[in-house]
């Protein structure tokens, strides 16, 4: 009988996380990072967002769902105005993510300043 042969994981950075996955895919377009730099500073109605880029409100609603799908807004209508809010979940996974990478990239980084200042002749 052989022995069961797990996979290789060569990249210990990469792990599966729909909602990081989903997170970073709302990030990817500006349109959607204007939106949630705008709610940032207050919640405010879709329209009135709309308003601020050049597309219509249909279009508008397309990215504020990839944003609610990924945690970041909430929406709420309220008679016939949908108001739009930062997300409860905001940027604290892929802040956390980033964290992570960023210690990888340090810790190598001081293996390489290190062996840059190893004199020649070791």
């Amino acid at each position: 009988m052989t022995p069961q042969l797990r996979p290789l994981n060569v990249n210990h950075m990469v792990q599966q996380s729909p909602d990081l996955d989903a997170t970073f895919a709302a990030l990817a377009d500006p349109t959607r990072r204007a939106i949630l730099l705008q709610l940032s500073a207050l919640p405010a109605p879709a329209g009135d967002l709309a308003a601020q880029f050049p597309m219509s409100l249909t279009g508008l609603m397309k990215h504020l769902k990839v944003l609610e799908a990924a945690g970041l807004v909430r929406t709420e209508k309220v008679g016939r105005v949908r108001w739009c809010y930062l997300g409860a979940r905001r940027l604290e996974d892929a802040n956390a993510w980033i964290a992570r990478y960023r210690e990888h990239l340090i810790g190598r980084l001081d293996q390489l300043e290190a062996f840059l200042a190893t004199p020649e002749d070791e």
